[in-house]
């Protein structure tokens, strides 16, 4: 069995966003991708970071909403939320990018994949080889190939 047969399956090449991209282009994009976060790339084209979900709400919501641990006591509506953060829609993603280094080189194996999603709540790893962005592994696809080998026996 070769050291990737389970990671070939979570592979995928979407597109690149790009890191002066607008939040609402970035969420059209990762919508379209049907992937949950889409690398991003600066003005060399270098990896720079994921844009996804999580990175979203972070543009969309305050700041404190991240630090409480309970906002029952908040009581606005999401569409109050949405009206007050309208700005966002043009605002550039870079600022809201996870930037940690969660990331695979070209030589990558299903092992270090599953390191990487056991050690780290990541719904993505970046396949990065000399700073370019060469593809995208899904927690979600990688999960079903290794429950598929998991359940045929091996």
């Amino acid at each position: 069995m070769s050291p990737r047969a389970i990671s070939e399956h979570a592979l995928h090449h979407p597109p690149v966003l790009h890191v002066d991209d607008t939040v609402e282009t970035a969420v059209r994009a990762v919508l379209e991708s049907g992937m949950p976060a889409l690398a991003t790339v600066d003005r060399r084209e270098r990896f720079a970071g994921i844009f996804g979900e999580r990175e979203f709400m972070a543009a969309l919501f305050p700041g404190y909403l991240r630090e409480l641990r309970h906002t029952g006591f908040l009581r606005r509506s999401l569409d109050e939320v949405l009206e007050k953060r309208e700005g966002c829609r043009d605002e550039p993603i870079g600022p809201y990018l996870t930037t940690d280094h969660v990331e695979v080189g070209p030589d990558f194996s299903d092992v270090a994949v599953a390191e990487i999603f056991l050690h780290h709540r990541v719904l993505v790893v970046p396949v990065i080889d000399a700073g370019r962005v060469d593809g995208l592994l899904l927690r979600r696809d990688f999960y079903r190939a290794l429950a598929r080998r998991f359940l045929d026996g091996g």
